[in-house]
């Protein structure tokens, strides 16, 4: 299957040191490959994060997986954060809808060393919903603001000043998190918090 991450781009990208080490990358994806990626993620239809075992997705959206904890795409973060992640642990998640309590502001947690998001959305429209880089723990304290349109990314290094979040918006908004994380420890525990939560969800879903 033909490269579907856009590493060319990846590489000219430049890294933002204020107000932590960030980026943004608005065709992260070869453009001919956003529709087939788009189509083959995976059908989600509740609030909250989900594991890769909790879904079904096609062959195109499971290439994109591979190659994004393949060495190459690796190294590109690495380079670009100052961090080594080659012998780290990748964990992903998915999100399909936002709910009301979404998106409020936080830094990510110390077990996490670098946050790649990417999003699978159609041009976006609304106010609400754009992924804020903030200064402080004030959503009105912006640096920068991400729309979350098909194949953008947006990726930084995790610190104790990380803030980020989005104004409520409740709806469609698909988006893959990965995580590189300090240690197998860190997985273990992200899988049985996620996956229990996934199985409570389907076992409501069928009430």
């Amino acid at each position: 299957m033909a490269e579907l991450l856009n590493i060319e781009a990846l590489k000219n990208t430049e890294v933002n040191a204020q107000p932590y080490p960030f980026f943004v990358l608005e065709q992260s994806l070869n453009s001919d490959k956003v529709a087939q990626v788009m189509h083959d993620f995976p059908a989600i239809t509740g609030g909250g994060s989900y594991t890769l075992d909790d879904l079904e997705s096609g062959p195109n959206f499971t290439a994109l997986i591979e190659e994004l904890n393949g060495p190459e795409f690796r190294q590109q973060i690495t380079d670009k954060l100052g961090l080594d992640l080659n012998t780290l642990p990748m964990i992903v998640t998915l999100r399909g809808i936002s709910r009301a309590k979404d998106g409020r502001v936080h830094t990510d947690s110390v077990s996490k060393i670098a946050t790649i998001l990417i999003y699978f959305n159609e041009d976006w429209t609304a106010e609400t919903g754009k992924l804020r880089v903030l200064n402080s723990n004030d959503m009105e304290d912006m640096h920068a603001e991400v729309v979350p349109n098909a194949g953008t990314m947006f990726a930084f290094r995790v610190t104790d000043n990380c803030w980020h979040g989005y104004p409520p918006f409740e709806g469609s908004r698909r988006s893959i998190q990965i995580n590189f994380v300090a240690d197998d420890a860190a997985v273990k525990k992200h899988h049985n918090r996620h996956g229990f939560t996934a199985k409570l969800k389907k076992l409501f879903s069928k009430g």
